[in-house]
């Protein structure tokens, strides 16, 4: 009756949205720090409490729920590990382009 995805799918599912919107986004926020001549240490703490936020849903569902708990840690470790990556890769690519 009930179909689920498989625990691997979801995780690699939200790893590779969270990794493409941060990466994409935080290459954009380093431009427009660089314009605007803003700190660069804003920017990444800015990231870091949006990927916060990003995986609250997720964590609330981890901590409230037991029946729902399962898919949510797949989901929250994808999401995770998706930010953590963009957020460690995107500095590097926006030093090669000259915003860092």
């Amino acid at each position: 009756m009930g179909e689920f995805l498989p625990d691997y799918l979801l995780r690699e599912q939200a790893a590779v949205g969270a990794l493409v919107a941060f990466g994409v986004l935080r290459v954009i926020g380093a431009m427009c720090a660089y314009q605007r001549g803003w700190s660069i240490r804003t920017v990444e703490r800015s990231f870091l409490f949006a990927a916060f936020l990003y995986c609250l849903p997720q964590l609330f569902d981890l901590l409230t729920t037991l029946y729902g708990a399962h898919g949510a840690l797949a989901e929250l470790e994808g999401k995770a590990a998706g930010c953590a990556i963009a957020l460690f890769c995107a500095p590097i690519l926006g030093h090669r382009l000259g915003y860092e």
